[in-house]
């Protein structure tokens, strides 16, 4: 019953009411962080000037620049409307990617899978796309005990922290195994790491603790490798999944074997075309943890822009008392 409401209001196209479903037996999980808004830099309005943010807003870890908002009135004899311009990147803050967003060369390319040019943009995506039963992963007991070798605090040094895709410290296809009976079509499959404490606190990328020189959590190869041959076996396609960290890879696997990204973003190549969506950056996974997970829908709060490869989100989890 509670799925079902959900889908009518996203196909309804109203992220906003889909809170407003839940009965007195259920309640709602935001899993979005907020993202921050600076002023236009002076002579270039595409550019923020992080010296003037909006409130207390902070840069933070993004592969794109940060968001710009503006503001112009339109005034009536009663007051004005207020009205913001914004320009941001696709894939910043918690944002979902679609299966259009990576594009892959002939030798990467599953022939078993839907070409390229069959993946959904973000305008294309439909209710069902943005919805699904939850299912949780929780390796934050492992990663708080890596981190507490270092007073809670993550080191790049992964002599002191270690994040590797060897370590164990990382989401591993014994997970993955462990939640095969759960898996069925379109469910999310939510990662809970507790890494994103760190999001806030820091604003060089390459030092960011939430970065961490690319040595934190996340899916090796080995547990995706997993999760497409228990696909493969029941013959389902999972609808997504959300992750805690900047990626949905493990550090290690997100940067590659070297700077040009070689053998990098296991996950983007081998999950994305097979109709994977990602949501990243997410938030609040331990409120996830702490509920009853299996009772939880996801809802995802993506845009509808044309052409658009992915967008910020609003993601909610909607989950039963």
């Amino acid at each position: 019953m509670l799925r079902n409401a959900v889908a009518l209001v996203v196909l309804a196209g109203s992220v906003a009411l889909a809170a407003q479903t839940a009965s007195a037996d259920s309640f709602t999980i935001d899993l979005t962080h907020p993202t921050p808004t600076f002023k236009p830099m002076d002579g270039d309005p595409m550019k923020p000037d992080l010296n003037q943010p909006w409130l207390d807003s902070k840069p933070i870890p993004s592969f794109g620049q940060q968001v710009v908002l503006s503001y112009s009135h339109f005034p009536t004899n009663q007051g004005y409307f207020d009205l913001g311009l914004m320009v941001l990147s696709e894939h910043h803050g918690t944002h979902m990617d679609t299966s259009a967003h990576y594009v892959n060369t002939a030798e990467t390319q599953d022939p078993a899978n839907p070409t390229a040019d069959k993946r959904k943009l973000l305008h294309m995506l439909d209710g069902n796309d943005l919805i699904g039963r939850v299912v949780l992963i929780d390796i934050s007991g492992r990663v708080q005990a890596e981190l507490d070798k270092n007073g809670g605090r993550p080191s790049p040094d992964t002599s002191v922290t270690d994040f590797s895709d060897a370590s164990g410290n990382v989401v591993t296809a014994e997970d993955i195994a462990a939640v095969a009976d759960k898996l069925d079509n379109g469910v999310w499959l939510v990662l809970h790491q507790g890494w994103s404490r760190f999001y806030f606190q820091g604003t060089d990328f390459g030092k960011d603790p939430y970065i961490n020189g690319f040595n934190y959590p996340g899916l090796t190869p080995a547990a995706v490798d997993k999760l497409i041959e228990i696909e493969n076996a029941k013959d389902i396609r999972i609808g997504g999944i959300i992750a805690d960290i900047i990626g949905v890879e493990s550090g290690q696997n997100s940067k590659g074997e070297d700077d040009k990204w070689t053998n990098s973003w296991y996950v983007h190549v081998n999950g994305l075309q097979r109709g994977w969506k990602l949501v990243e950056n997410a938030t609040n996974a331990e409120q996830l943890a702490m509920a009853k997970p299996d009772s939880c829908t996801i809802v995802v709060g993506a845009p509808k822009f044309v052409r658009g490869t992915g967008g910020p989100s609003r993601v909610l989890a909607i989950c039963e008392k």
